[in-house]
């Protein structure tokens, strides 16, 4: 996987080996990105489900200000970690070794990001759940999940679906404060 755009443009990122493992493909994360673009600069985002980082590292590249990578694998921790200290990237970054909603839910409708990405595994209702928990108490000013587009996804005022191919983007926005 190659970061697509940024300060970082073209420089390598170490996939995750395993089966179970599903990167973004590399179309998804640049029509994902490029939909936030305007957005990032100066971002305080989080990367859930990180896995190599690819998202969170690729936000960073394209001027986001911080992210803190949320990955509960020990073995996607890290390789997470390698790519981030290969790309220079320690002092934009946090990692958090634990469960993603078990993170959200901590910080009890505080919103601490401005942007959250999500590549939760398909089909496990996760990317629902994500959503729901959104809905009840933002974290973040916007919400992005990357889901299998066959997932149901409920519901929400201010919620927009882009679908590619097999994958679908679904994005939340947070009611003003």
């Amino acid at each position: 996987m190659r970061i697509i755009a940024g300060k970082w443009k073209g420089r390598r990122v170490a996939p995750v080996a395993g089966a179970r493992v599903r990167p973004t493909a590399g179309r998804v994360r640049e029509a994902w990105m490029s939909m936030l673009g305007p957005r990032l600069p100066g971002a305080v985002v989080a990367d859930l489900f990180a896995g190599s980082g690819a998202l969170g590292l690729e936000a960073l590249s394209r001027g986001a200000s911080h992210v803190t990578f949320v990955e509960r694998s020990p073995r996607a921790a890290r390789v997470l970690a390698r790519n981030i200290r290969d790309l220079g990237a320690g002092p934009a970054s946090a990692v958090v070794r634990g469960d993603a909603l078990l993170h959200l839910r901590g910080l009890a409708g505080d919103r601490r990001y401005d942007l959250v990405l999500a590549d939760p595994p398909y089909r496990e209702g996760l990317a629902a759940a994500l959503l729901a928990l959104f809905a009840k108490a933002p974290f973040a000013s916007e919400l992005w999940i990357e889901h299998d587009a066959g997932e149901s996804m409920p519901e929400t005022p201010r919620s927009v679906r882009r679908r590619y191919g097999r994958t679908a983007l679904t994005g939340a926005a947070a009611a003003p404060p």
